[in-house]
């Protein structure tokens, strides 16, 4: 898919991002991937919150009736015409399969009707873009090598990254060997009858509660389950299924569970709930517990990541993706970066969920360094980023 444009470099800088890894359909232009003109999102939440996750199915059916009308916004809002891009950009995975697919395949047929470069974006790699993206806005370079921790609903990677002739470079330190931190939120959210996602239902209440109330203990990984580089030592690997079990062990030796049936029961009964609703209907004991579950998961990041920042010798720390908009999260973090004098830097809330401005700003570099897509391209869901030490 050669152009002009990918003969001779950007002329306008405007990248179209499109982004559909899981259930939301997200289209944007971005400038030079430091400009966002456009970021337009469709969000699937109340589709998919009757069922208390994402049905793989009726996300790529919502992707197909949005992508267009997503679209068309994104370019209306920032007062481009198609013929004005230099290329366009599409996630290609990690995701869901079905819903990676109707992104690509759109993506790819307006290239080529428009003889546009294509450019595939790992979906975690634009986490950390979101934020290198607001750092240019505000003229604020952010110092490399960087630590990433990219923690949403579906991934809690560590990663080193450097910039190097131009061109992003990352290594995969750390990982979780299975809940991701944000799945292990919306499955305790579910447990306890509170809404989805979860994440924002369990920040919110959390601030009501005692987060030493439930003495969870650290969490540790004493051996490995699999072979792993030596530098992935499970010092930096995740586990966050063992949490969500004593959460439900809590559950059922307190007898809490015919009050998370009145709970789930009320919430239903209203239009649209949110946590507010549910904090008259949560007693203390549940708000201690939702408030020690929030501050277990937070301190296995927390000393996790910084862990990893001092054996890797990194001059600033990245956090992104949904979780990243937790605000305990952010409020220790921070305290800890300070204390540490390590410069650390999250997304604005916007760009903290998956988006479509992120795609185009990790496009850019990709731009100027001519790497396209192949022809071939397809959805990648289980795609990662860079390799291990």
């Amino acid at each position: 898919m050669q152009s002009e444009t990918s003969q001779h470099g950007a002329k306008t800088g405007l990248i179209l991002g499109i982004e559909s890894s899981c259930d939301e359909t997200s289209a944007a232009v971005v400038e030079a991937g430091a400009r966002v003109l456009s970021n337009v999102v469709a969000s699937q939440v109340r589709t998919h919150a009757r069922y208390g996750g994402v049905v793989p199915e009726l996300a790529s059916r919502e992707h197909l009736q949005n992508i267009v009308p997503v679209v068309r916004a994104a370019l209306e809002q920032a007062s481009v015409t198609l013929d004005q891009l230099d290329a366009i950009a599409v996630t290609e995975g990690p995701g869901l399969a079905g819903a990676l697919l109707v992104g690509i395949l759109y993506a790819k047929g307006l290239a080529f009707a428009l003889n546009k470069p294509l450019i595939a974006v790992n979906h975690l790699e634009g986490h950390i873009h979101a934020v290198l993206l607001e750092a240019r806005q505000q003229h604020n370079a952010i110092a490399a090598p960087l630590l990433a921790l990219v923690v949403s609903g579906g991934h809690t990677h560590l990663y080193l990254a450097e910039e190097r002739i131009g061109v992003w470079h990352y290594r995969n330190v750390g990982k979780t060997l299975d809940d991701a931190a944000g799945e292990a939120f919306d499955k305790v959210a579910k447990l306890l009858g509170l809404g989805y996602p979860g994440g924002p239902w369990i920040d919110w209440l959390a601030q009501h509660g005692d987060a030493r109330a439930v003495p969870f203990g650290p969490i540790n990984i004493k051996q490995k389950p699999y072979r792993e580089p030596a530098a992935q030592s499970p010092r930096f690997l995740f586990s966050f299924s063992g949490l969500k079990t004593a959460v439900l062990r809590y559950v059922e030796t307190r007898n809490l569970q015919a009050q998370i049936t009145a709970r789930r029961t009320a919430l239903a009964a209203i239009e649209n709930p949110g946590p507010q609703d549910a904090l008259a209907l949560c007693d203390k004991e549940t708000l201690n517990l939702i408030a020690s579950f929030q501050r277990a998961v937070i301190d296995d990041l927390l000393r996790k990541t910084f862990a990893a920042a001092e054996t890797f010798h990194v001059r600033s720390l990245v956090v992104s993706g949904g979780v990243a908009a937790n605000r305990e999260l952010r409020r220790r973090f921070m305290q800890e970066a300070n204390q540490r004098g390590l410069p650390l830097a999250f997304p604005s809330i916007a760009l903290s969920t998956d988006n479509a401005a992120m795609i185009a700003a990790a496009a850019w570099p990709r731009l100027a360094a001519g790497s396209f897509a192949p022809e071939g391209l397809s959805a990648a869901p289980s795609l990662a980023l860079g390799h291990n030490l």
